[in-house]
């Protein structure tokens, strides 16, 4: 007998619902007040925000890698471009948060391109293209776009930047989402569930109780 749809949209809904193992739970960041210091960015030549801990390298993506593994950091390549609203908004509204900026500072290395830009690029394979050529080898079409990669040296050798992605995360999202993801990458939940939408809307009740609860207390 046919499954009927409103079986499947049950069942869709307790897949989500389902709680993680404790074995997953990243403690939640300190509740955001007013006395939080903002994490202020910066404006460089080019146009692009940048904020001070952004890799500055030679733009061998290969060797950013092997120097975020042997500091015990995950690797990330972020895409942006000049006159961004969703790039303007991820530095001055996301990554403004204390909370948020520390944690992506001390657990990744971050290397940030331009979308358009024309520095030279050398992909983990050890072809040399401008930016923007490694950005339309990639797939990368929208800014800003944040490319998250495995952790397994091993699986480096003789491989392209793409096959090589654990996920991105594209366009403007706000920054329970923006947290959780890198929280997610970090800590390689993925490899025991790839829905990061069930561990996002874990963390989103987490975060809804402890501030219903700090609200609380201060009436």
């Amino acid at each position: 007998m046919p499954t009927s749809p409103t079986r499947l949209v049950l069942a869709f809904i307790l897949v989500l619902a389902a709680p993680l193992p404790t074995a997953f739970a990243e403690p939640l960041p300190p509740a955001i007040g007013e006395s939080e210091p903002l994490a202020r960015p910066e404006k460089g030549d080019g146009g692009l925000y940048h904020q001070p801990w952004f890799v500055e390298s030679f733009l061998d993506l290969k060797e950013d890698f092997e120097e975020a593994k042997a500091k015990g950091k995950r690797f990330a390549v972020i895409f942006e471009q000049r006159g961004c609203i969703y790039c303007t908004k991820m530095h001055n509204e996301v990554l403004a948060k204390a909370y948020i900026n520390d944690y992506v500072r001390e657990n990744f290395v971050v290397v940030q391109l331009n979308l358009w830009g024309s520095r030279e690029v050398t992909d983990f394979d050890g072809k040399t293209m401008p930016e923007k050529k490694l950005a339309e080898r990639w797939g990368v079409m929208f800014t800003p776009t944040v490319v998250f990669f495995k952790d397994d040296i091993d699986e480096i050798d003789a491989k392209w930047g793409q096959p090589l992605e654990v996920t991105r995360m594209s366009l403007g999202v706000g920054p329970g989402t923006f947290y959780d993801l890198f929280v997610w990458v970090r800590h390689k939940l993925y490899e025991k569930d790839r829905n990061f939408q069930r561990f996002h809307l874990q963390r989103y009740d987490e975060r809804r109780k402890l501030s219903e609860a700090n609200t609380n207390v201060t009436q």
